[in-house]
């Protein structure tokens, strides 16, 4: 190994072990991104200037609710579109495994999928404009992102490509070995730390970006505009990000991309025809 391979930290992935239950930070990442984004969602609606009227679109108690639904289209969906859009072969052979979401196998693709069902059921409960619950969550989102990527970078999992770049790193450690029966699964070639550039630019760019447009430009007064930001921003930054990852997964349809970069490119489209609609209802509502 060449001297200028960065050594991968010596990070044990469970954070605490009690008794024969094991409390690992890939669990706990998910749970902080969760909680920060519902206390974020929360001063959202609790800021009045923010909204045309100074009028949030329903209350401040009701995000408590919308937690919940998230949440469970966040688990929910993670895991199914992990399963489909990934690997459906192990879990058909054994579909118990599907519920052992402490392994790790949570997709983003489908996590959004699961959110969106959960927004418009929620929507629909409250009377709410879909668009208007998608903007808040979406505001929200980077939070879980940015702690879901350290995760990956705790739990030695989702590695970037081969490299040579000064940063490089392996991705291989007496604890690694432990967890996976002695051996590390992607070798000790230097690699790029591809999950510390998703939370980078996923979590916290994303976030900064967002901010401008809600607390700057107001554009939560556009339904469709925040939200459909988010969705452009992340796949372009996920479809970069993907021709450095470790693409182990076979081509799609013989497509010459990634399959995350395909799902990426399909979600920024999505996003644009969404903020289009947004700055244009906008425009009309100002005329």
């Amino acid at each position: 190994m060449s001297f200028l391979v960065l050594p991968y930290p010596n990070i044990d992935p469970v954070a605490l072990s009690l008794g024969p239950f094991d409390i690992k930070w890939y669990g706990l990442a998910y749970v902080a991104g969760l909680l920060l984004g519902w206390w974020y969602l929360k001063h959202l609606l609790a800021n009045a200037q923010l909204w045309p009227g100074g009028r949030a679109p329903f209350a401040v108690s009701d995000a408590d609710d919308l937690f919940i639904w998230v949440a469970l289209g966040v688990v929910i969906g993670g895991r199914i579109g992990h399963i489909v859009l990934f690997e459906p072969e192990p879990f058909l052979k054994n579909p118990l495994e599907i519920l052992k979401i402490w392994r790790g196998g949570m997709a983003f693709h489908g996590g959004l999928v699961g959110t969106i069902v959960a927004m418009w059921l929620f929507a629909w409960r409250r009377g709410v404009a879909p668009l208007t619950v998608m903007d808040l969550v979406a505001a929200a989102v980077p939070f879980g992102l940015f702690f879901g990527r350290i995760a990956n970078f705790v739990n030695a999992e989702v590695v970037g490509a081969e490299s040579r770049v000064p940063w490089a790193m392996s991705f291989c450690n007496d604890i690694v070995r432990r967890y996976n029966q002695g051996t590390c699964p992607y070798g000790d070639a230097p690699r790029h730390p591809s999950q510390l550039y998703e939370a980078a630019l996923e979590g916290a760019v994303i976030w900064l970006i967002l901010r401008w447009l809600t607390h700057t430009k107001l554009a939560l007064a556009g339904p469709g505009i925040v939200g459909g930001a988010f969705l452009a921003l992340y796949g372009g930054f996920r479809f970069l990000i993907e021709f450095v990852k470790h693409n182990e997964y076979a081509p799609l349809l013989g497509l010459p991309l990634p399959r995350g970069a395909i799902y990426s490119l399909i979600m920024m489209a999505v996003g644009l025809l969404v903020f289009w609609h947004g700055q244009t209802s906008r425009a009309k509502a100002a005329a």
